[in-house]
């Protein structure tokens, strides 16, 4: 949701209809707290509303349906600890996955809603600007040379995005960081990283290729609580980093003579946006391998449902939730018995959804240009 504080330094003070202190911007309410007050957007708490009870009835239809479908109301037993005969097949095993695929979901909602907005492109995104690529590269890497533990893997995927993104972002610092040559260079490393992790494939044992192939994908086979629980504690401990980053947005929007005389130190302040978006991108990652466009997708359809300046970090979370846990769904239905990987059915819709993108290419709309 778009949360604006009200201080006299704030940017919607100087785009609101009228600019007289105590005056609400259109579509805004006012909400009281203990230490003062903030402005809310309406559209956007009716959104990342909506989206939360669409979130809720996606995970009551995961839980229900499988290969023995279970009532909702025995769904709704085991979430709430009643005694069921439904505790094995909800409890324990299709829960673990869901809630690793809505963590998972959250995660990269957030992320590509903070690269997008620091990059002012919404075709940047961990999968695009070689984030993902460089998670996949060390940890097939690893898996190649005999680390294959689930519990190692993810702290491998995390190292591996960070060196990524650090590498993109140095390449691309020349006195400021251009959106568009952000987005290229990216892309270049995406590209490189990739090789990469062909060659560990082919020079790989046959087996471990196998394995390094299906994570490459993206899957939540398998996934449980050993999975959820370091994702969940990371999602936890970001929340506070998460809400300065919904309130930093509004200034790395502005153009950077604006932004500059307000006083905003915007070289840090993007910094501080890309590395919490590098990093809960990479944990989700190493949580379920690299699900593309997922981050992609997210911000670009909660920005569009919201109608507002800024892309809402809510509502992107939710989203992206929302697109994971049902893409599960789907992928383990479609075809059964025979389980799809996550990814394939993420991709099936990412894939045609960048290239609508890119021929698109209407730059002044979609904010390809200029300084970020």
């Amino acid at each position: 949701m778009t949360v604006t504080a009200e201080t006299p330094e704030a940017p919607e003070a100087r785009e609101a209809p009228t600019s007289r202190r105590g005056v609400r911007p259109a579509g805004y309410t006012r909400v009281r707290a203990a230490r003062g007050s903030f402005l809310l957007h309406r559209r956007s708490a009716a959104v990342a509303a909506g989206l939360a009870v669409l979130l809720a009835a996606v995970c009551v239809a995961y839980l229900s349906v499988g290969e023995s479908f279970v009532p909702p109301a025995e769904v709704l037993k085991v979430l709430t600890g009643q005694p069921s005969a439904q505790e094995l097949v909800v409890g324990t095993l299709r829960l673990p996955r869901m809630v690793v695929g809505l963590l998972v979901g959250l995660a990269f909602g957030v992320a590509g809603a903070l690269i997008q907005t620091v990059a002012r492109n919404p075709l940047a995104s961990p999968d695009i600007i070689g984030v993902s690529q460089g998670a996949s590269a060390l940890t097939v890497g690893a898996m190649t040379y005999g680390v294959t533990s689930f519990s190692v893997l993810p702290y491998l995927s995390v190292t591996g995005g960070i060196l990524a993104a650090a590498l993109v972002y140095v390449f691309a610092w020349r006195g400021g960081l251009h959106a568009t040559r952000f987005v290229l260079i990216g892309i270049g490393f995406a590209i490189a990283l990739r090789s990469i992790t062909t060659l560990f494939l082919t020079k790989g044992d046959y087996l471990v290729a196998q394995q390094a192939q299906v994570w490459m994908t993206g899957s939540l086979n398998g996934r449980g609580w050993d999975a959820a629980a370091p994702l969940g504690w990371v999602l936890l401990a970001a929340l506070p980093a998460v809400a300065w980053a919904a309130y930093a947005q509004r200034t790395v929007s502005m153009d950077d003579d604006t932004a500059t005389a307000l006083g905003v130190r915007l070289g840090r302040v993007r910094l501080g946006l890309v590395l919490l978006g590098v990093v809960l991108a990479s944990v989700a990652t190493g949580a379920a391998g690299p699900v593309d466009f997922v981050a992609l997708l997210a911000p670009q359809i909660a920005r569009r449902m919201t109608r507002t300046a800024q892309i809402p970090l809510a509502c992107s979370a939710l989203m992206g939730a929302v697109v994971v846990v049902l893409a599960d769904l789907l992928a383990r239905r479609l075809l059964s018995p025979t389980e799809l990987p996550v990814g394939v059915l993420t991709a099936a819709v990412g894939a045609p959804y960048l290239i609508w993108l890119i021929v698109r290419g209407r730059t002044a709309g979609t904010g390809t240009g200029g300084k970020g």
